[in-house]
């Protein structure tokens, strides 16, 4: 019964397929990828960090980093230090994006 409503349909099984295909293929490529191909950015970034490097975490804290150990950082922040998961590193405090506003003007 269920294969004469699809071709009752008129394409049959393949005109319903060709849609979920194209779904899933858009889904891949604009979601998918995009979010993979960032996670292995911050990944190789944790990777990569060393001592002396300005840092923003996953909760917004700014600091630099103090130590570096095989489980985590210590960073150093304006209260003090504290020891982060190198996991909550988001990214890196650049000047470029973030200008030090402690420059003396002549």
């Amino acid at each position: 019964m269920i294969s004469t409503i699809f071709l009752q349909a008129g394409g049959g099984l393949q005109s319903l397929l060709l849609p979920l295909i194209a779904m899933v293929a858009g889904f891949y490529l604009f979601i998918l990828r995009p979010q993979m191909k960032k996670q292995k950015q911050e990944k190789t970034f944790q990777e990569t960090i060393k001592v002396g490097s300005r840092v923003v975490m996953t909760s917004g804290i700014q600091g630099r980093i103090a130590q570096v150990m095989e489980d985590g950082v210590i960073i150093e922040t304006m209260a003090g230090k504290i020891k982060f998961e190198k996991a909550a590193i988001s990214r890196e405090f650049t000047q470029q994006r973030f200008p030090d506003t402690t420059e003396v003007k002549k």
